[in-house]
């Protein structure tokens, strides 16, 4: 066992008895180490049930004969973070919680782990971990949020940051948004619709990497608690079989991956997030294999942002095993899972619950929501290098649109001319030196876009820039733009007025200036001073890469 390097033999003695002063017996050194990452803390939603889910996982680990030692890592509310200087921290916390993990895990050489994250940059800050150490290792995500109840029908999050442009905009009185502030988030788990924590949890299911229902099995949920048992009395047989994350995470099961992704409509910043885990797998990922995936997988349930379905409505259907199962003559199904099984054994496992249910909810190939999938990559004189939208939650309207370019450095300088109502109809708004490296730290833009939508903008009014979008983001809005406007990209080049020219279908993202012009303004282009220059931002600014390869440290 890997764990005999600190238990075993004569010179370790010492480390022997370290450890029996945390209680460990002679008979517990003779067992498997388990390490139990857990992200539990008090100020996140999504995460304050993983004490519970630990102790769950830890009974599991006990019962098949494994000794488990559970340690913390550090996590980030992005819905608390969102729309001010807290943002600039979240993704850059991905990096953190991924070195912490290997640091503890080699330092105390364990034999597996299980990692229990739910939102939005702490599950793959995991999924990165368990592809760089490439010990056995199951996640078990903490589960959805359940939807709140206002006015007779569910309400989640995102309702709140819209109704705050509807508020701005005398379509809500006061009493209307603190009944729904009061009511919309309702307890443990992550918010309840089809954004970025709980599509990194369906997309962890759909790498193998969860056991088949977890990514939607919800906080609250019974069925979670077992999930977690099981999980810990799972990784004890990967432990003994050698089976490591490596032989499952492989450019087939990523394909599944992307592709059950694709199908479900979910968060833009899964076109950050896999590449990053890819890499960390040595595998490569590129931005354009999200486009290719989603041109040939339809778009089969509709959620929240997009549509009005919750994670409720997809656990009913019967989660991720549901869709896959749609999806069968599209994916590999020989890929290996965390069961211990394929992907095709599971699915021959899989019972309909809710046969109804099943059938309204998620569509068919042959019918599907829309004929391709969530993402969409843009190219263009505005974005050489690749930018991202959420198609399947652009109105019929806007899948093409010109317009003239209002142009602002920063989200705040953007959300001061929204909430002024001096955004009209057919405007291009350009938010910029928001990237990763600009920013530092590719702020979310969900308060921007949601005043949008909350003013009844949404249908008219695109969004563009290189910083990214919550999960919660609908309509016209574009990021990733790369490369960034800090790195001297042709967004940094954009004037209030240029044209500039959208067209989903054809994946064009371009700002209508000669080549010549877009030269000249480049040669007057000079760098922005650092916004930082000290502290984990300044550090970060220095190492990361693009968006387009998935804002990841250059080594």
């Amino acid at each position: 066992m890997r764990s005999d390097n600190i238990k075993k033999g004569l010179e370790r003695a010492p480390h022997r008895s370290l450890l029996k002063a945390v209680g460990l017996t002679d008979e517990e050194m003779a067992l498997p180490f388990i390490g139990v990452v857990n992200s539990w803390n008090e100020i996140i939603p999504g995460h304050i049930h993983l004490d519970k889910l630990a102790e769950a996982v830890k009974a599991g680990i006990r019962m098949a004969g494994g000794v488990p030692f559970e340690f913390n890592t550090i996590g980030i509310c992005d819905g608390i973070a969102m729309g001010h200087t807290g943002m600039k921290n979240s993704l850059p916390s991905r990096e953190l919680i991924a070195d912490s993990i290997e640091l503890m895990v080699e330092a105390h050489q364990f034999d597996g782990m299980v990692m229990i994250p739910t939102c939005d940059k702490i599950v793959p800050g995991h999924l990165m971990a368990a592809g760089r150490l490439d010990i056995p290792a199951i996640v078990v995500t903490g589960g959805p949020m359940m939807p709140g109840i206002v006015g007779d029908e569910p309400r989640d999050v995102i309702s709140l940051f819209e109704a705050v442009g509807a508020r701005q905009n005398n379509k809500l009185s006061d009493e209307e948004l603190k009944i729904l502030e009061d009511c919309a988030c309702c307890g443990a788990g992550s918010c309840a619709g089809l954004f970025t924590a709980n599509t990194m949890a369906c997309v962890t299911e759909a790498l193998g990497l969860s056991l088949p229902g977890c990514g939607t099995a919800h906080a609250v949920d019974a069925k979670k608690t077992r999930i977690a048992k099981h999980t810990g009395m799972k990784i004890l047989e990967l432990v003994e079989k050698g089976i490591r994350p490596t032989q499952i995470v492989t450019r087939e099961s990523l394909d599944n991956a992307i592709r059950v992704d694709m199908a479900i409509g979910g968060s833009t910043n899964t076109a950050l997030h896999l590449p990053a885990i890819a890499q960390e797998f040595g595998l490569d990922l590129p931005l354009m294999r999200f486009d290719e995936i989603s041109k040939e997988t339809p778009h089969l349930i509709n959620l929240r942002p997009g549509g009005d379905r919750y994670l409720i409505d997809f656990e009913r259907a019967g989660g991720v095993p549901a869709i896959q199962q749609r999806l069968q003559e599209k994916l590999d199904m020989d890929t290996l899972t965390v069961s211990g099984k394929t992907l095709g054994e599971n699915l021959k496992e899989y019972i309909i619950i809710n046969p109804r249910a099943n059938k309204e909810i998620i569509a068919t190939l042959e019918s599907p929501i829309h004929a391709e999938g969530g993402i969409a990559v843009l190219k263009g004189s505005l974005a050489p290098d690749g930018s991202v939208i959420k198609q399947t939650a652009v109105s019929r309207n806007m899948q093409r649109h010109s317009g003239h370019a209002r142009v602002f450095d920063g989200e705040e300088a953007a959300m001061k001319a929204i909430m002024a109502k001096k955004i009209k109809p057919g405007d291009c708004l350009v938010i910029r030196y928001e990237g990763p490296k600009g920013g530092p730290g590719m702020r979310e833009m969900l308060s921007p876009t949601a005043a949008i939508a909350g003013m009844g903008l949404i249908d008219s009014v695109a969004l563009i820039t290189d910083g990214r979008f919550s999960g919660g983001t609908r309509g016209p809005c574009i990021g990733h733009v790369s490369p960034e406007a800090a790195d001297g990209g042709a967004i940094a080049l954009v004037r209030d007025g240029d044209i500039i020219e959208i067209d989903i279908p054809k994946r064009v993202l371009n700002l209508k200036l000669s080549q010549e012009e877009l030269e000249r303004r480049r040669k007057a282009w000079k760098p922005p001073a650092p916004k930082v220059t000290r502290g984990y931002l300044a550090r970060y600014q220095k190492q990361v890469g693009s968006a387009d390869k998935g804002a990841v440290f250059r080594y």
